[in-house]
């Protein structure tokens, strides 16, 4: 994990290096003004990142060490936290701007632990089954883990009937219900 660490603290510093050449960020309650702040910092950052693609952060060993690190974590519980407020599955496009409106979704404390700790401001988030490392201050993602978790073998929910490979915004209610691997 020490490479995806020394990876993404060379991202801050750039995004760093690049925010000096912007104007300050300023204490405001327009919504318009807040707006034109992130979207300036997520264009100069994609300038200067105009090659990058998925597996620059996340390379194909440090997918599978946290894919091994994330099942470890996996329980109802757990699995149950991730999908509550969870967008579903939208397409992902690396250096891109998260979708204005899609919700943001919880890491549990125990997969925070597990994982490597991030720069402030960016953040670990699920997009379906997928983990996304999201920049806050431009909204940007930066890399991704296509299907980095996987559902419990067998998980009850009270309310919503998923499987891995249903994206949860089409999920179906039901009352309490089974879910059982697919591979």
């Amino acid at each position: 994990m020490a490479d995806f660490s020394a990876r993404v603290w060379n991202y801050s510093e750039l995004r760093s290096a690049l925010e000096n050449s912007l104007p300050p960020l300023k204490v405001t309650d327009d919504p318009a003004e807040i707006q034109r702040a992130v979207s300036a910092r997520a264009h100069t950052i994609r300038e200067a990142r105009t090659d990058a693609k998925e597996g620059d952060l996340f390379t194909q060993a440090i997918s599978a060490a946290f894919r091994t690190a994330l099942a470890m974590e996996m329980d109802a519980n757990t699995w149950k936290s991730i999908m509550d407020d969870n967008p579903g599955n939208f397409s992902i496009r690396i250096n891109h701007t998260y979708p204005e409106g899609k919700p943001l979704s919880t890491v549990p404390p125990n997969v925070l632990a597990a994982l490597p700790r991030l720069p402030d401001d960016i953040e670990y988030r699920f997009v379906g089954r997928h983990l996304i490392l999201l920049d806050m201050r431009a909204y940007l993602i930066v890399d991704w883990i296509p299907f980095a978790i996987e559902s419990p073998s067998s998980v009850e929910f009270s309310s919503r009937r998923c499987d891995n490979t249903t994206p949860s915004d089409k999920c179906s209610d039901t009352a309490a219900v089974s879910i059982s691997r697919t591979r």
